[in-house]
């Protein structure tokens, strides 16, 4: 818990200079690593720490903010896409390299390749485990984002 505290709080002293809650940082990560920059809402739900009706008034703030859309579901008038926007792009593209800065200082960088991959291989087994929807909506089998170097 207190990694856990030290590194938030430092991202969230980030994420507050550009305007943004950590929650909605990790949905416009989200949003832009999924196939076609949308998920369902109930797949971005599963996917973060948000209950579905959480996720409908973030996604509704940020829509306000025009940094997501909601998007009708073709083969299902129940469901609905959130996708993100040009500008949630641009927001994110702002924030990502000081975001990736800190990740390297504060996280990657104490850590050696192997300690690294162990970590990261421990933390999926634990993340299937205890939230089987944290991948909902997505194919894994695509290639993710590279990898930071060392």
């Amino acid at each position: 818990m207190e990694a856990y505290t030290g590194l938030t709080n430092r991202f969230a002293a980030q994420f507050e200079q550009h305007r943004l809650s950590p929650v909605e940082f990790e949905v416009l990560m989200r949003l832009a690593r999924s196939p076609n920059n949308r998920l369902r809402m109930t797949d971005l739900a599963g996917q973060t720490s948000l209950s579905t009706s959480g996720v409908t008034r973030v996604v509704d703030r940020m829509d306000r903010e025009g940094l997501i859309r909601r998007e009708a579901c073709a083969s299902d008038r129940r469901s609905s896409y959130a996708v993100i926007t040009p500008a949630g792009i641009q927001r994110l593209e702002e924030i990502l390299p000081g975001h990736l800065d800190l990740m390297q200082r504060w996280f990657i960088g104490q850590l050696s390749p192997q300690q690294l991959d162990q970590l990261m291989e421990s933390l999926r087994l634990i993340r299937d485990a205890v939230n089987p929807c944290a991948t909902a909506g997505t194919d894994e089998s695509l290639p993710g984002p590279a990898a930071p170097t060392r």
